[in-house]
């Protein structure tokens, strides 16, 4: 019977480029720079990772499909290396593909690679064209603000929040993120904002303003994984490691049937569910010592927090307000200024949050490092609320 891969697989490096405008770099150049920290921190040469995993979200504005785009860039040993997609999901799906490459024993030493390149598109948001589909007015008549403005309603009518107390929470989410992300020099965005900035910022879709919307970014991220006993002969301590990745895809029935009310996300409390007990998580609130989730929009964020069990139902609003969330409340959230502050160039983002942990856990996050955090969450959502993908990782100190 499966056991998960609890405590099997340790990240023995990380690194992660400058995210923002990048006008001043191919993905080649945001891979090597990624790659370079990465591999300086794991210790290791080039030549004794074994296997590699790339994640790129729109391989049409990402140098072109396959995985030799990383395999070039780096100059990799002629070792396998393979290209994931998986929507917003990707750059989890790379770091979930290394990890079990190494749980199973099929290699020693893997590296998970995320980049992207949107600025390059000439596109204010998302490329809405296929991604293989041969009709290219994909999804027509859907907008990602207006979809998740759609949440924000679902979520309001559900539990009969103020509208005025919503938008406050709302806005009190980017402001937060947004004074973390102004000590993060990785960061796209680095100023903090007002409540009344966010509170009067022009409308997208409603409720949903400008201060409520993530940016268009380039960037990189990566980690190297390996197994503890060859981390510890590498001379490696304070080991962080994988204490559970999990994965779930809609299968059509919130957007088909009438038993979904759309005031949350389904496949976010599945995979919580299951990460919590692959990782032998019982009180997350309590244990979860911060979470990086996917806040492509300060709803999203707001709403989240339930899904993954961090507030109760219809709590999350009075859980923002009261500073749960904030740098300095019970359970931090996008410590490193989140999508918010960095944008989400879709291979990089999951691993980019990894990046973040890694540094929390290992007490080299700077001027926003956390006070003895042990277990870290990160939360991708790839799709609209009621189709979509997400995923879920916790990782930890390896004697947590």
């Amino acid at each position: 019977m499966a056991k998960g891969i609890r405590d099997k697989v340790v990240i023995l490096g990380a690194g992660c480029s400058k995210f923002g405008e990048r006008w001043d770099a191919e993905p080649a150049d945001l891979m090597a720079e990624a790659f370079e920290e990465c591999l300086a921190d794991a210790g290791i040469e080039k030549n004794q990772i074994q296997a590699a995993w790339q994640s790129t979200g729109i391989d049409a504005f990402s140098v072109g499909p396959g995985a030799m785009p990383l395999s070039i860039a780096l100059r990799l040993p002629y070792i396998p290396v393979t290209r994931l997609e998986n929507y917003c999901a990707s750059g989890t799906e790379a770091f979930r593909a290394a990890t079990y490459a190494v749980a199973s024993g099929a290699c020693d030493i893997a590296l998970a690679m995320g980049f992207e390149k949107l600025k390059d598109t000439g596109y204010g948001g998302l490329p809405q064209r296929s991604r293989g589909v041969t009709n290219d007015m994909y999804y027509p008549n859907l907008s990602a603000p207006g979809m998740f403005a759609q949440l924000a309603s679902g979520y309001r009518a559900k539990y009969k929040t103020d509208k005025l107390d919503l938008k406050r929470a709302m806005a009190h989410v980017s402001v937060k993120s947004h004074a973390n992300g102004a000590k993060n020099s990785k960061a796209h965005l680095q100023r903090a904002i007002t409540e009344e900035q966010a509170m009067n910022a022009p409308m997208i879709a409603e409720p949903i303003g400008l201060f409520d919307c993530c940016g268009v970014s380039d960037g990189a991220a990566c980690a190297i994984v390996t197994t503890p006993e060859i981390a510890r002969s590498l001379g490696k301590r304070d080991l962080v490691s994988v204490k559970a990745l999990q994965l779930c895809a809609s299968n059509g029935e919130e957007g088909g049937f009438g038993n979904w009310d759309g005031s949350y996300v389904a496949t976010t409390r599945i995979a919580a569910k299951r990460a919590y007990e692959e990782a032998g998580i019982k009180d997350p609130r309590r244990e979860i010592s911060m979470t990086e989730v996917h806040d492509c929009f300060s709803i999203t964020e707001l709403v989240t927090m339930e899904d993954l069990f961090l507030s109760p139902d219809g709590g999350a609003v009075k859980d923002v307000l009261d500073g749960v969330f904030d740098a300095d409340g019970a359970v931090p959230c996008q410590i490193d200024g989140g999508l918010k502050c960095f944008g989400h160039p879709i291979g990089a983002s999951g691993l980019r949050m990894l990046y973040e942990m890694y540094l929390q856990l290992t007490g080299r996050a700077g001027p926003r490092q956390l006070a003895n955090p042990k277990i870290g969450l990160t939360h991708n959502l790839g799709g609209f609320p009621h189709q979509n993908v997400v995923s879920v990782a916790i990782v930890g100190r390896y004697d947590a």
